[in-house]
């Protein structure tokens, strides 16, 4: 960089008084700071690498102490970017900053192929790390395997599943599925066995039913992974362990089983189930009901977990999770983006496959489009809504999407939207978490009056205080 934008970035940590994930600073007044591989394997794990600043205090107010000697410092510090693996870049800038000398040494991301850069001193597992937040954090085993998987091409999607036999397999899906292969894939209709086909397409290797092929065709795939499923609960505060008016920390909670198809349309179900509605009148003076989240979003954005989640060894003991705040919806699936791609460009250019084959058959099963089209659609079906865009993060190899519903959140529920909300009887739980506002205000200041107008009734008036108590429009 130029000396001008070192001095920017100074003026900027200054202001602001911290790190951030591309920013680590060093103090070096006396000497070169012995310990860095962490921050060096973290910056060259991310994609936009990062930068570390010498001379400056963050523990002192993060005060300009200037470095020992510039010129050493840059040579301790190419010497420890050696001892990584593969060796470190690192590309220097020595600036003037109110008399003192300020050392900043701009560390490169390097391709997802060449992950993770490590610390050759105590090797691969121990000495990787990721960058969270302005800490440097040891990457998990998880992590590191999955850029094996990459680099090596690892399709775990099609690894066999041990003591799983073709007979466990659902004969009417494998009957259609057959079918449509047929009709879809003209060469292997004709002088090719269904035995071959499944063999060809994934489902079965050696006559042995696939994860692919077992999560999609076994009437229960969880005899074999109980835990490759979905966690779906519903809760009653913004943040896990908010209890509700009764001490509940669940309004909903939910283990979703079966095939992915089975496990899609029970999910949507579930969150539609535990959705909350409010009722408009349209133009013409008709009743309509909008649900706080648009359903074809919340498809796609399960259908996303089930189809590109990892199938490894090393989380098949790692549920999907859907938990649904009072403010947002989080699905969570284990992996991570897979191959070349960052969050910034998701739906804006074809990622690689991390489950081609199973990607494949839910293709011709019809639950898929395999098309790239899921977060062009979710965004979409966001803004149609009135809602924020969904957002996607990556933390210690978890894939997260959340969907905001803003709709609800801003603070503009009258007192209509509640009576209405109330046209079949609510829970105290599902009031506030409706209204959005701490229980003893939801209760004493909104609820009450309209009970005491006539407003609201309650399924319970001769016990007011029963924690089974329900409000319904008069």
């Amino acid at each position: 960089m130029q000396t001008i934008e070192l001095v920017q970035i100074i003026d900027d940590i200054r202001r602001q008084k911290t790190e951030k994930q591309t920013i680590e600073l060093k103090c070096a007044e006396k000497r070169c700071p012995t310990r860095l591989f962490d921050t060096l394997s973290s910056f060259s794990n991310q994609d936009d690498g990062g930068i570390i600043l010498f001379g400056i205090d963050e523990s002192n107010g993060y005060t300009v102490t200037g470095v020992y000697d510039a010129q050493d410092l840059q040579k301790k510090v190419t010497e420890q970017c050696k001892q990584m693996e593969p060796p470190v870049r690192a590309l220097f800038t020595v600036c003037d900053y109110d008399g003192k000398t300020v050392v900043s040494a701009e560390i490169p991301g390097v391709d997802v192929a060449d992950r993770p850069v490590y610390y050759k001193g105590v090797g691969r597992i121990k000495g990787s790390y990721v960058r969270v937040g302005e800490s440097d954090e040891p990457m998990s085993e998880y992590e590191i395997y999955s850029y094996e998987a990459f680099r090596k091409r690892i399709r775990d999607d099609i690894r066999t599943v041990d003591n799983a036999r073709v007979q466990l397999l659902d004969e009417e899906n494998l009957k259609n599925y057959l079918s449509s292969v047929k009709q879809e894939r003209k060469n292997l209709s004709e002088n090719v066995s269904d035995a071959e086909i499944l063999e060809l397409m994934g489902v079965t290797s050696n006559a042995v039913p696939t994860v692919a092929g077992l999560m999609t065709f076994s009437k229960y795939p969880q005899t074999f992974f109980p835990q490759l499923c979905i966690i779906a609960v519903s809760l009653p505060g913004t943040e896990m362990g908010d209890t509700g008016d009764d001490g509940e920390r669940f309004i909903d909670n939910k283990r979703i089983t079966g095939p992915i198809s089975d496990m899609l349309e029970d999910a949507v179900e579930f969150v539609r189930k535990n959705s909350r509605t409010k009722t408009i009148i349209d133009d013409n003076g008709k009743r309509v009901d909008k649900s706080e989240y648009p359903m074809k979003a919340v498809r796609e954005a399960i259908l996303n977990a089930l189809v590109h989640r990892d199938y490894s060894i090393h989380s098949e003991n790692t549920p999907i999770r859907i938990e649904m705040y009072r403010d947002r919806m989080e699905i969570t699936n284990s992996g991570g983006l897979y191959g070349k791609i960052s969050v910034d460009s998701l739906g804006k250019i074809h990622p690689e496959t991390r489950n081609a084959v199973l990607a494949n058959i839910l293709e011709l099963m019809k639950i898929t489009e395999n098309r790239y089209s899921g977060i062009p659609t979710m965004r979409k079906e966001c803004a149609e809504a009135g809602i924020p865009s969904p957002e996607f993060s990556v933390v210690h190899g978890e894939f997260k999407v959340v969907l905001k519903n803003g709709y609800f959140a801003n603070g503009t529920i009258t007192e209509n939207d509640i009576i209405n909300f109330c046209s079949d009887p609510k829970s105290r739980a599902e009031l506030i978490a409706f209204i959005g506002k701490s229980r003893i205000y939801v209760m004493q200041k909104i609820i009450a009056p309209l009970v005491e107008s006539g407003k609201l009734k309650m399924t319970i008036p001769e016990k007011p205080k029963s924690s089974k108590q329900k409000y319904y429009k008069a």
